[in-house]
């Protein structure tokens, strides 16, 4: 039976459908009944029956286009973006007619952040197709493009009208793919969410098996806290902060490495591991803690090897980050209750030190 959860609030409210398979008729109808025309947004390695699926899905009436994207983070670029927006001027788009982002974090990405800017705003739907995408950056409405000082420092909040989480697409995942989006959902098990980090710690062969149920439940109950809090805070101006838990160090990490060879959540478990030894050095939480954590990690069979970097390789990146904010750096780490938290206030020298300790 499939699990719906509102994100959002007003006119911008919307549904997440989770379920074994979310892509049907029924659940496109609403959305799609108004529009002559549909963009689709994929990228060169999503399986071709995914695309004649949906297709099949969408009604007759409507004209739909395909645009497909080289693979990779790369690809989450201004060069990208223009032949999109292109090519919806070219076919006349208006405001009532929708992009459908399917694919993984880059394709919905770059589609939220197209559809967001293309006259001033249409309508997209998200069908992320990978589980770091599916438990992630599909909800929230967080758009966003690469520059080469940074990663999605051109962007926008903009809201889909509708994500579709299928858990079947995490069978055609490869290990590299899999385990980039375990990490968001070990992240989540550090901002409150304790039935995640339970079922992480009791039951981690199921999880790296895969087994259907217990990764329906840990999308739900991921999706759940982060709707809990973009709801709260649509545009990060306070407690959304806390979802970059690990990424300032994964985004600096993925700089490091030209956003090649390396996937976005794998940068994040990296800079998960950092930041609880940068909070045991603030006198924030205890040693067993980063252990823990690291042991979690290792249960999941991810690798936790962040020492193979050096921070003097990272530093530079740091403060084309975000979340610089008037020349300070604002970081989240963890307090005594394991729970994510924003602050500038931190000894920098601890930085350093946390990639020497084991």
């Amino acid at each position: 039976m499939a699990k719906i959860i509102h994100v959002g609030k007003g006119s911008s409210r919307y549904e997440v459908i989770v379920s074994s398979n979310s892509l049907t008729k029924s659940n496109l109808k609403a959305v799609t009944r108004s529009s002559k025309k549909i963009l689709i947004i994929t990228d060169a390695g999503i399986p071709k029956s995914y695309l004649k699926n949906l297709k099949d899905k969408l009604s007759k009436d409507i004209k739909i286009y395909v645009h497909k994207i080289p693979m990779g983070e790369t690809s989450k670029s201004f060069t990208e973006y223009v032949k999109i927006i292109e090519k919806l001027a070219i076919q006349k788009f208006d405001r009532s007619d929708l992009l459908i982002a399917l694919g993984g974090g880059m394709v919905g990405d770059i589609t939220g952040f197209s559809a967001s800017t293309y006259l001033r705003g249409i309508g997209f739907i998200q069908i992320p197709t990978s589980l770091l995408a599916q438990v992630d950056s599909s909800v929230g409405g967080k758009t966003a493009i690469n520059i080469e000082q940074g990663k999605n420092l051109v962007g926008a909040f903009y809201n889909p009208k509708l994500v579709l989480v299928s858990t079947s697409f995490l069978k055609t995942l490869n290990d590299d793919e899999f385990n980039s989006g375990l990490g968001e959902i070990v992240k989540y098990s550090y901002l409150g969410n304790k039935k995640i980090k339970s079922i992480l710690k009791n039951n981690p062969t199921k999880v790296t098996k895969r087994e259907p149920r217990l990764m329906e439940e840990l999308i739900v109950e991921s999706i759940k806290t982060k709707s809990k809090i973009v709801t709260g805070d649509e545009k990060e101006n306070g407690i959304r902060a806390i979802l970059n838990l690990g990424h300032t160090f994964g985004h600096a990490i993925e700089a490091k490495c030209g956003y090649k060879n390396i996937s976005h959540g794998q940068a994040v478990i990296y800079g998960m591991q950092i930041i609880a030894r940068i909070s045991f050095l603030e006198g924030l939480i205890e040693k067993d803690n980063y252990i823990e954590m690291d042991e979690i990690l290792n249960s999941l069979n991810l690798d936790t090897n962040f020492q193979k970097f050096k921070y003097a390789e990272l530093r530079r990146y740091l403060m084309n980050d975000k979340k610089v904010s008037g020349g300070k750096l604002n970081l989240i780490l963890l307090n005594k209750d394991l729970t994510g938290y924003k602050t500038d206030k931190f000894n920098p020298s601890n930085f350093s030190k946390a990639f020497k300790l084991n």
